[in-house]
């Protein structure tokens, strides 16, 4: 065996050159082998601890929803600092993002995903739940911080954004939180 296979934590390694292999040319531009010589392992070692490509980004997207849970959590329970939490996410660990909502890239029935997806989620209710017992708060909610984290990343947005996401997702978020809905008691964003 070669020095380079005795690595410290080999499956560490492997997932941190996966994400940076993410960050240069997305989630499918690169190799199993690829990642193996970056990290300076085995070839066989990602096979080893992943078994495949789809079981790596299982991994990567189950380790990116425990982060956003602990991005979220450590933005306190003002919905609008929530929002603006998820955004930073999004900006400071696209990778992650990038494979977390593209689930035709990973085993969606990956018992450790599953609870992550579903510890964020919960978390992401329960911030909306004192606004509005409805479930699709929760989502409109969500929708709207992904949808400005989607727009900022891809380039999207009008060129009077900015180049600071979060500044430029406060007033948005902002605006859109406090909208009341007809009959609906209104949200304290």
């Amino acid at each position: 065996m070669s020095p380079s296979y005795h690595h410290g934590n080999l499956r560490r390694a492997v997932m941190d050159a996966a994400v940076t292999a993410i960050e240069e040319s997305g989630p499918s531009g690169w190799s199993l082998r690829e990642l193996a010589r970056r990290a300076g392992v085995s070839h066989a070692a990602p096979a080893h601890h992943f078994g495949d490509k789809a079981g790596l980004l299982t991994a990567i997207a189950a380790e990116g929803f425990d982060l956003l849970s602990e991005a979220l959590t450590g933005a306190g329970d003002d919905l609008l600092d929530l929002g603006v939490a998820y955004v930073r996410f999004a900006v400071r660990h696209r990778a992650y993002f990038e494979v977390m909502f593209r689930p035709e890239l990973y085993r969606t029935g990956d018992p450790d995903l599953a609870a992550a997806r579903v510890r964020t989620r919960e978390l992401l209710e329960r911030a909306v739940r004192p606004l509005s017992p409805d479930p699709e708060s929760a989502l409109a909610a969500w929708s709207i911080a992904h949808g400005f984290a989607g727009l900022w990343l891809s380039g999207a947005l009008p060129t009077g954004a900015g180049s600071d996401p979060e500044a430029a997702a406060r007033p948005v978020l902002a605006k859109l939180f406090a909208l009341q809905i007809p009959g609906e008691p209104a949200p304290r964003a």
